[in-house]
């Protein structure tokens, strides 16, 4: 009786100390601490159901804030982070393909009163109406592309019109590659935002083995 309260004593301290995983290659959180050398190291990730991830990381990691490239060093704690990862070989810690900070939300608008109209949006600056609205994601197959859009089966079972942009980005395997990659019938995850006239750009496209059902 007393080496079984032992083990159980042990059994949640050993559970404990484990870090937890993710089926999901994708995960969103806050950044809690990263190593300091810019070629190779970890960093870890709290979601907000308070479990916290670790990833490897090393000089092919995609980083990008603000839609420029940065070095992992730049990354603060603090920064609401999504990381896109893979399973390393070798090692119990999942390999970073991508990390995408996180906008802050926008600034909150105050309502007041338009001249003979009742009320209206106020904007804090004159610019965030250029801004895009929202910051989106999406997940599924191309089912048809041309040089311009793309439209998407996603996993919700719906399709979606995806406009492409002269500045997007695109992703095969953790690698920058030309547009003329990107082919119809492939699992894609795509960052998306909304424009001046209310459609859907990608920012970034993401494809390769790490989106692959497992």
């Amino acid at each position: 009786m007393r080496i079984w309260n032992v083990g159980v004593l042990i059994l949640p301290g050993i559970l404990a100390g484990q870090p937890p995983s993710s089926s999901s290659p994708l995960v969103r959180g806050v950044l809690l601490e990263r190593d300091a050398q810019t070629a190779s190291g970890e960093f870890s990730v709290r979601r907000d159901d308070n479990l916290v991830f670790r990833y490897r990381f090393d000089a092919k990691t995609y980083v990008e804030r603000d839609r420029e490239l940065i070095d992992v060093s730049r990354l603060r704690g603090g920064e609401k982070v999504e990381v896109l990862s893979d399973e390393g070989p070798g090692t119990s810690l999942r390999y970073a393909r991508t990390v995408h900070v996180l906008e802050d939300p926008p600034p909150q608008r105050q309502l007041v009163r338009g001249p003979g109209s009742g009320l209206t949006r106020a904007y804090r600056t004159p610019l965030e109406r250029l801004l895009p609205l929202s910051t989106l994601s999406f997940a599924g197959v191309i089912l048809r592309l041309s040089q311009v859009r793309l439209v998407m089966h996603t996993r919700d079972g719906g399709d979606q019109i995806i406009l492409l942009r002269q500045d997007t980005r695109y992703l095969e395997d953790g690698e920058t590659v030309d547009a003329n990659a990107l082919q119809p019938n492939m699992r894609v995850f795509v960052r998306a935002g909304r424009n001046l006239y209310n459609e859907i750009e990608a920012y970034q496209i993401v494809w390769g083995h790490i989106l692959m059902p497992r």
